[in-house]
């Protein structure tokens, strides 16, 4: 993350249930601007909230709902574990529910802005870790469309499989398209096959 987020008007969701802890984050959130709500049930969607905490201590699978988002992973917004307990159960809990952050119970005011900072950059890594996985993955679905152009262009120019390769290349990039795009033109017909020169 290249700079601190400014949390003025965030809206963040407390699963904990009502004590101390709660209570010192609420204060902290209102210096910080972010809208709290705090509840100790289920939460039904990731929707209307930028930010939420968990006891990790006592939360249950349930608790959090599906990830809905585009991370395909456990959480859908920046999800910090509040967690006394030291019980690697816990721990692997919060992990395996997508924290990306922790802040001790008993809850130092102090530990609450850099712990919401690491949360929303983990988070916002994990994005764009998750993005350019999808992008990578849909490139190597689409690699037999260029195996299957470069076999269309050898045939048809009766060229080796460098020189078809490197024709569909530059086709690409005169095009300005990638080259499972451009595999896909040549094997769709949509234009005559390109002249080796």
């Amino acid at each position: 993350m290249s700079r601190t987020p400014n949390f003025t008007g965030w809206r963040a969701v407390i699963l904990h249930r009502e004590d101390t802890n709660t209570e010192r984050l609420e204060r902290q959130f209102g210096l910080l601007g972010i809208l709290s709500t705090r509840r100790w049930e289920p939460m039904a969607s990731w929707a209307d909230t930028d930010l939420v905490l968990v006891d990790a201590d006592q939360g249950w699978d349930d608790i959090l709902p599906p990830a809905d988002g585009p991370t395909g992973g456990p959480s859908s917004k920046p999800l910090v574990a509040l967690l006394g307990s030291e019980a690697p159960g816990r721990i692997a809990w919060a992990m395996g529910r997508g924290a990306s952050a922790i802040i001790a119970k008993p809850v130092s005011a102090s530990a609450i802005f850099p712990a919401l900072v690491m949360a929303v950059s983990i988070h916002r890594e994990r994005l764009a870790v998750a993005e350019e996985l999808r992008y990578l993955e849909e490139r190597v679905r689409l690699r037999p469309l260029v195996h299957a152009a470069v076999e269309k262009l050898r045939a048809a120019r009766g060229l080796d499989e460098d020189q078809a390769y490197a024709t569909l290349r530059g086709l690409a990039m005169q095009r300005r398209l990638t080259m499972e795009q451009i595999a896909a033109i040549v094997l769709g017909g949509a234009e005559p096959l390109p002249e080796v020169g």
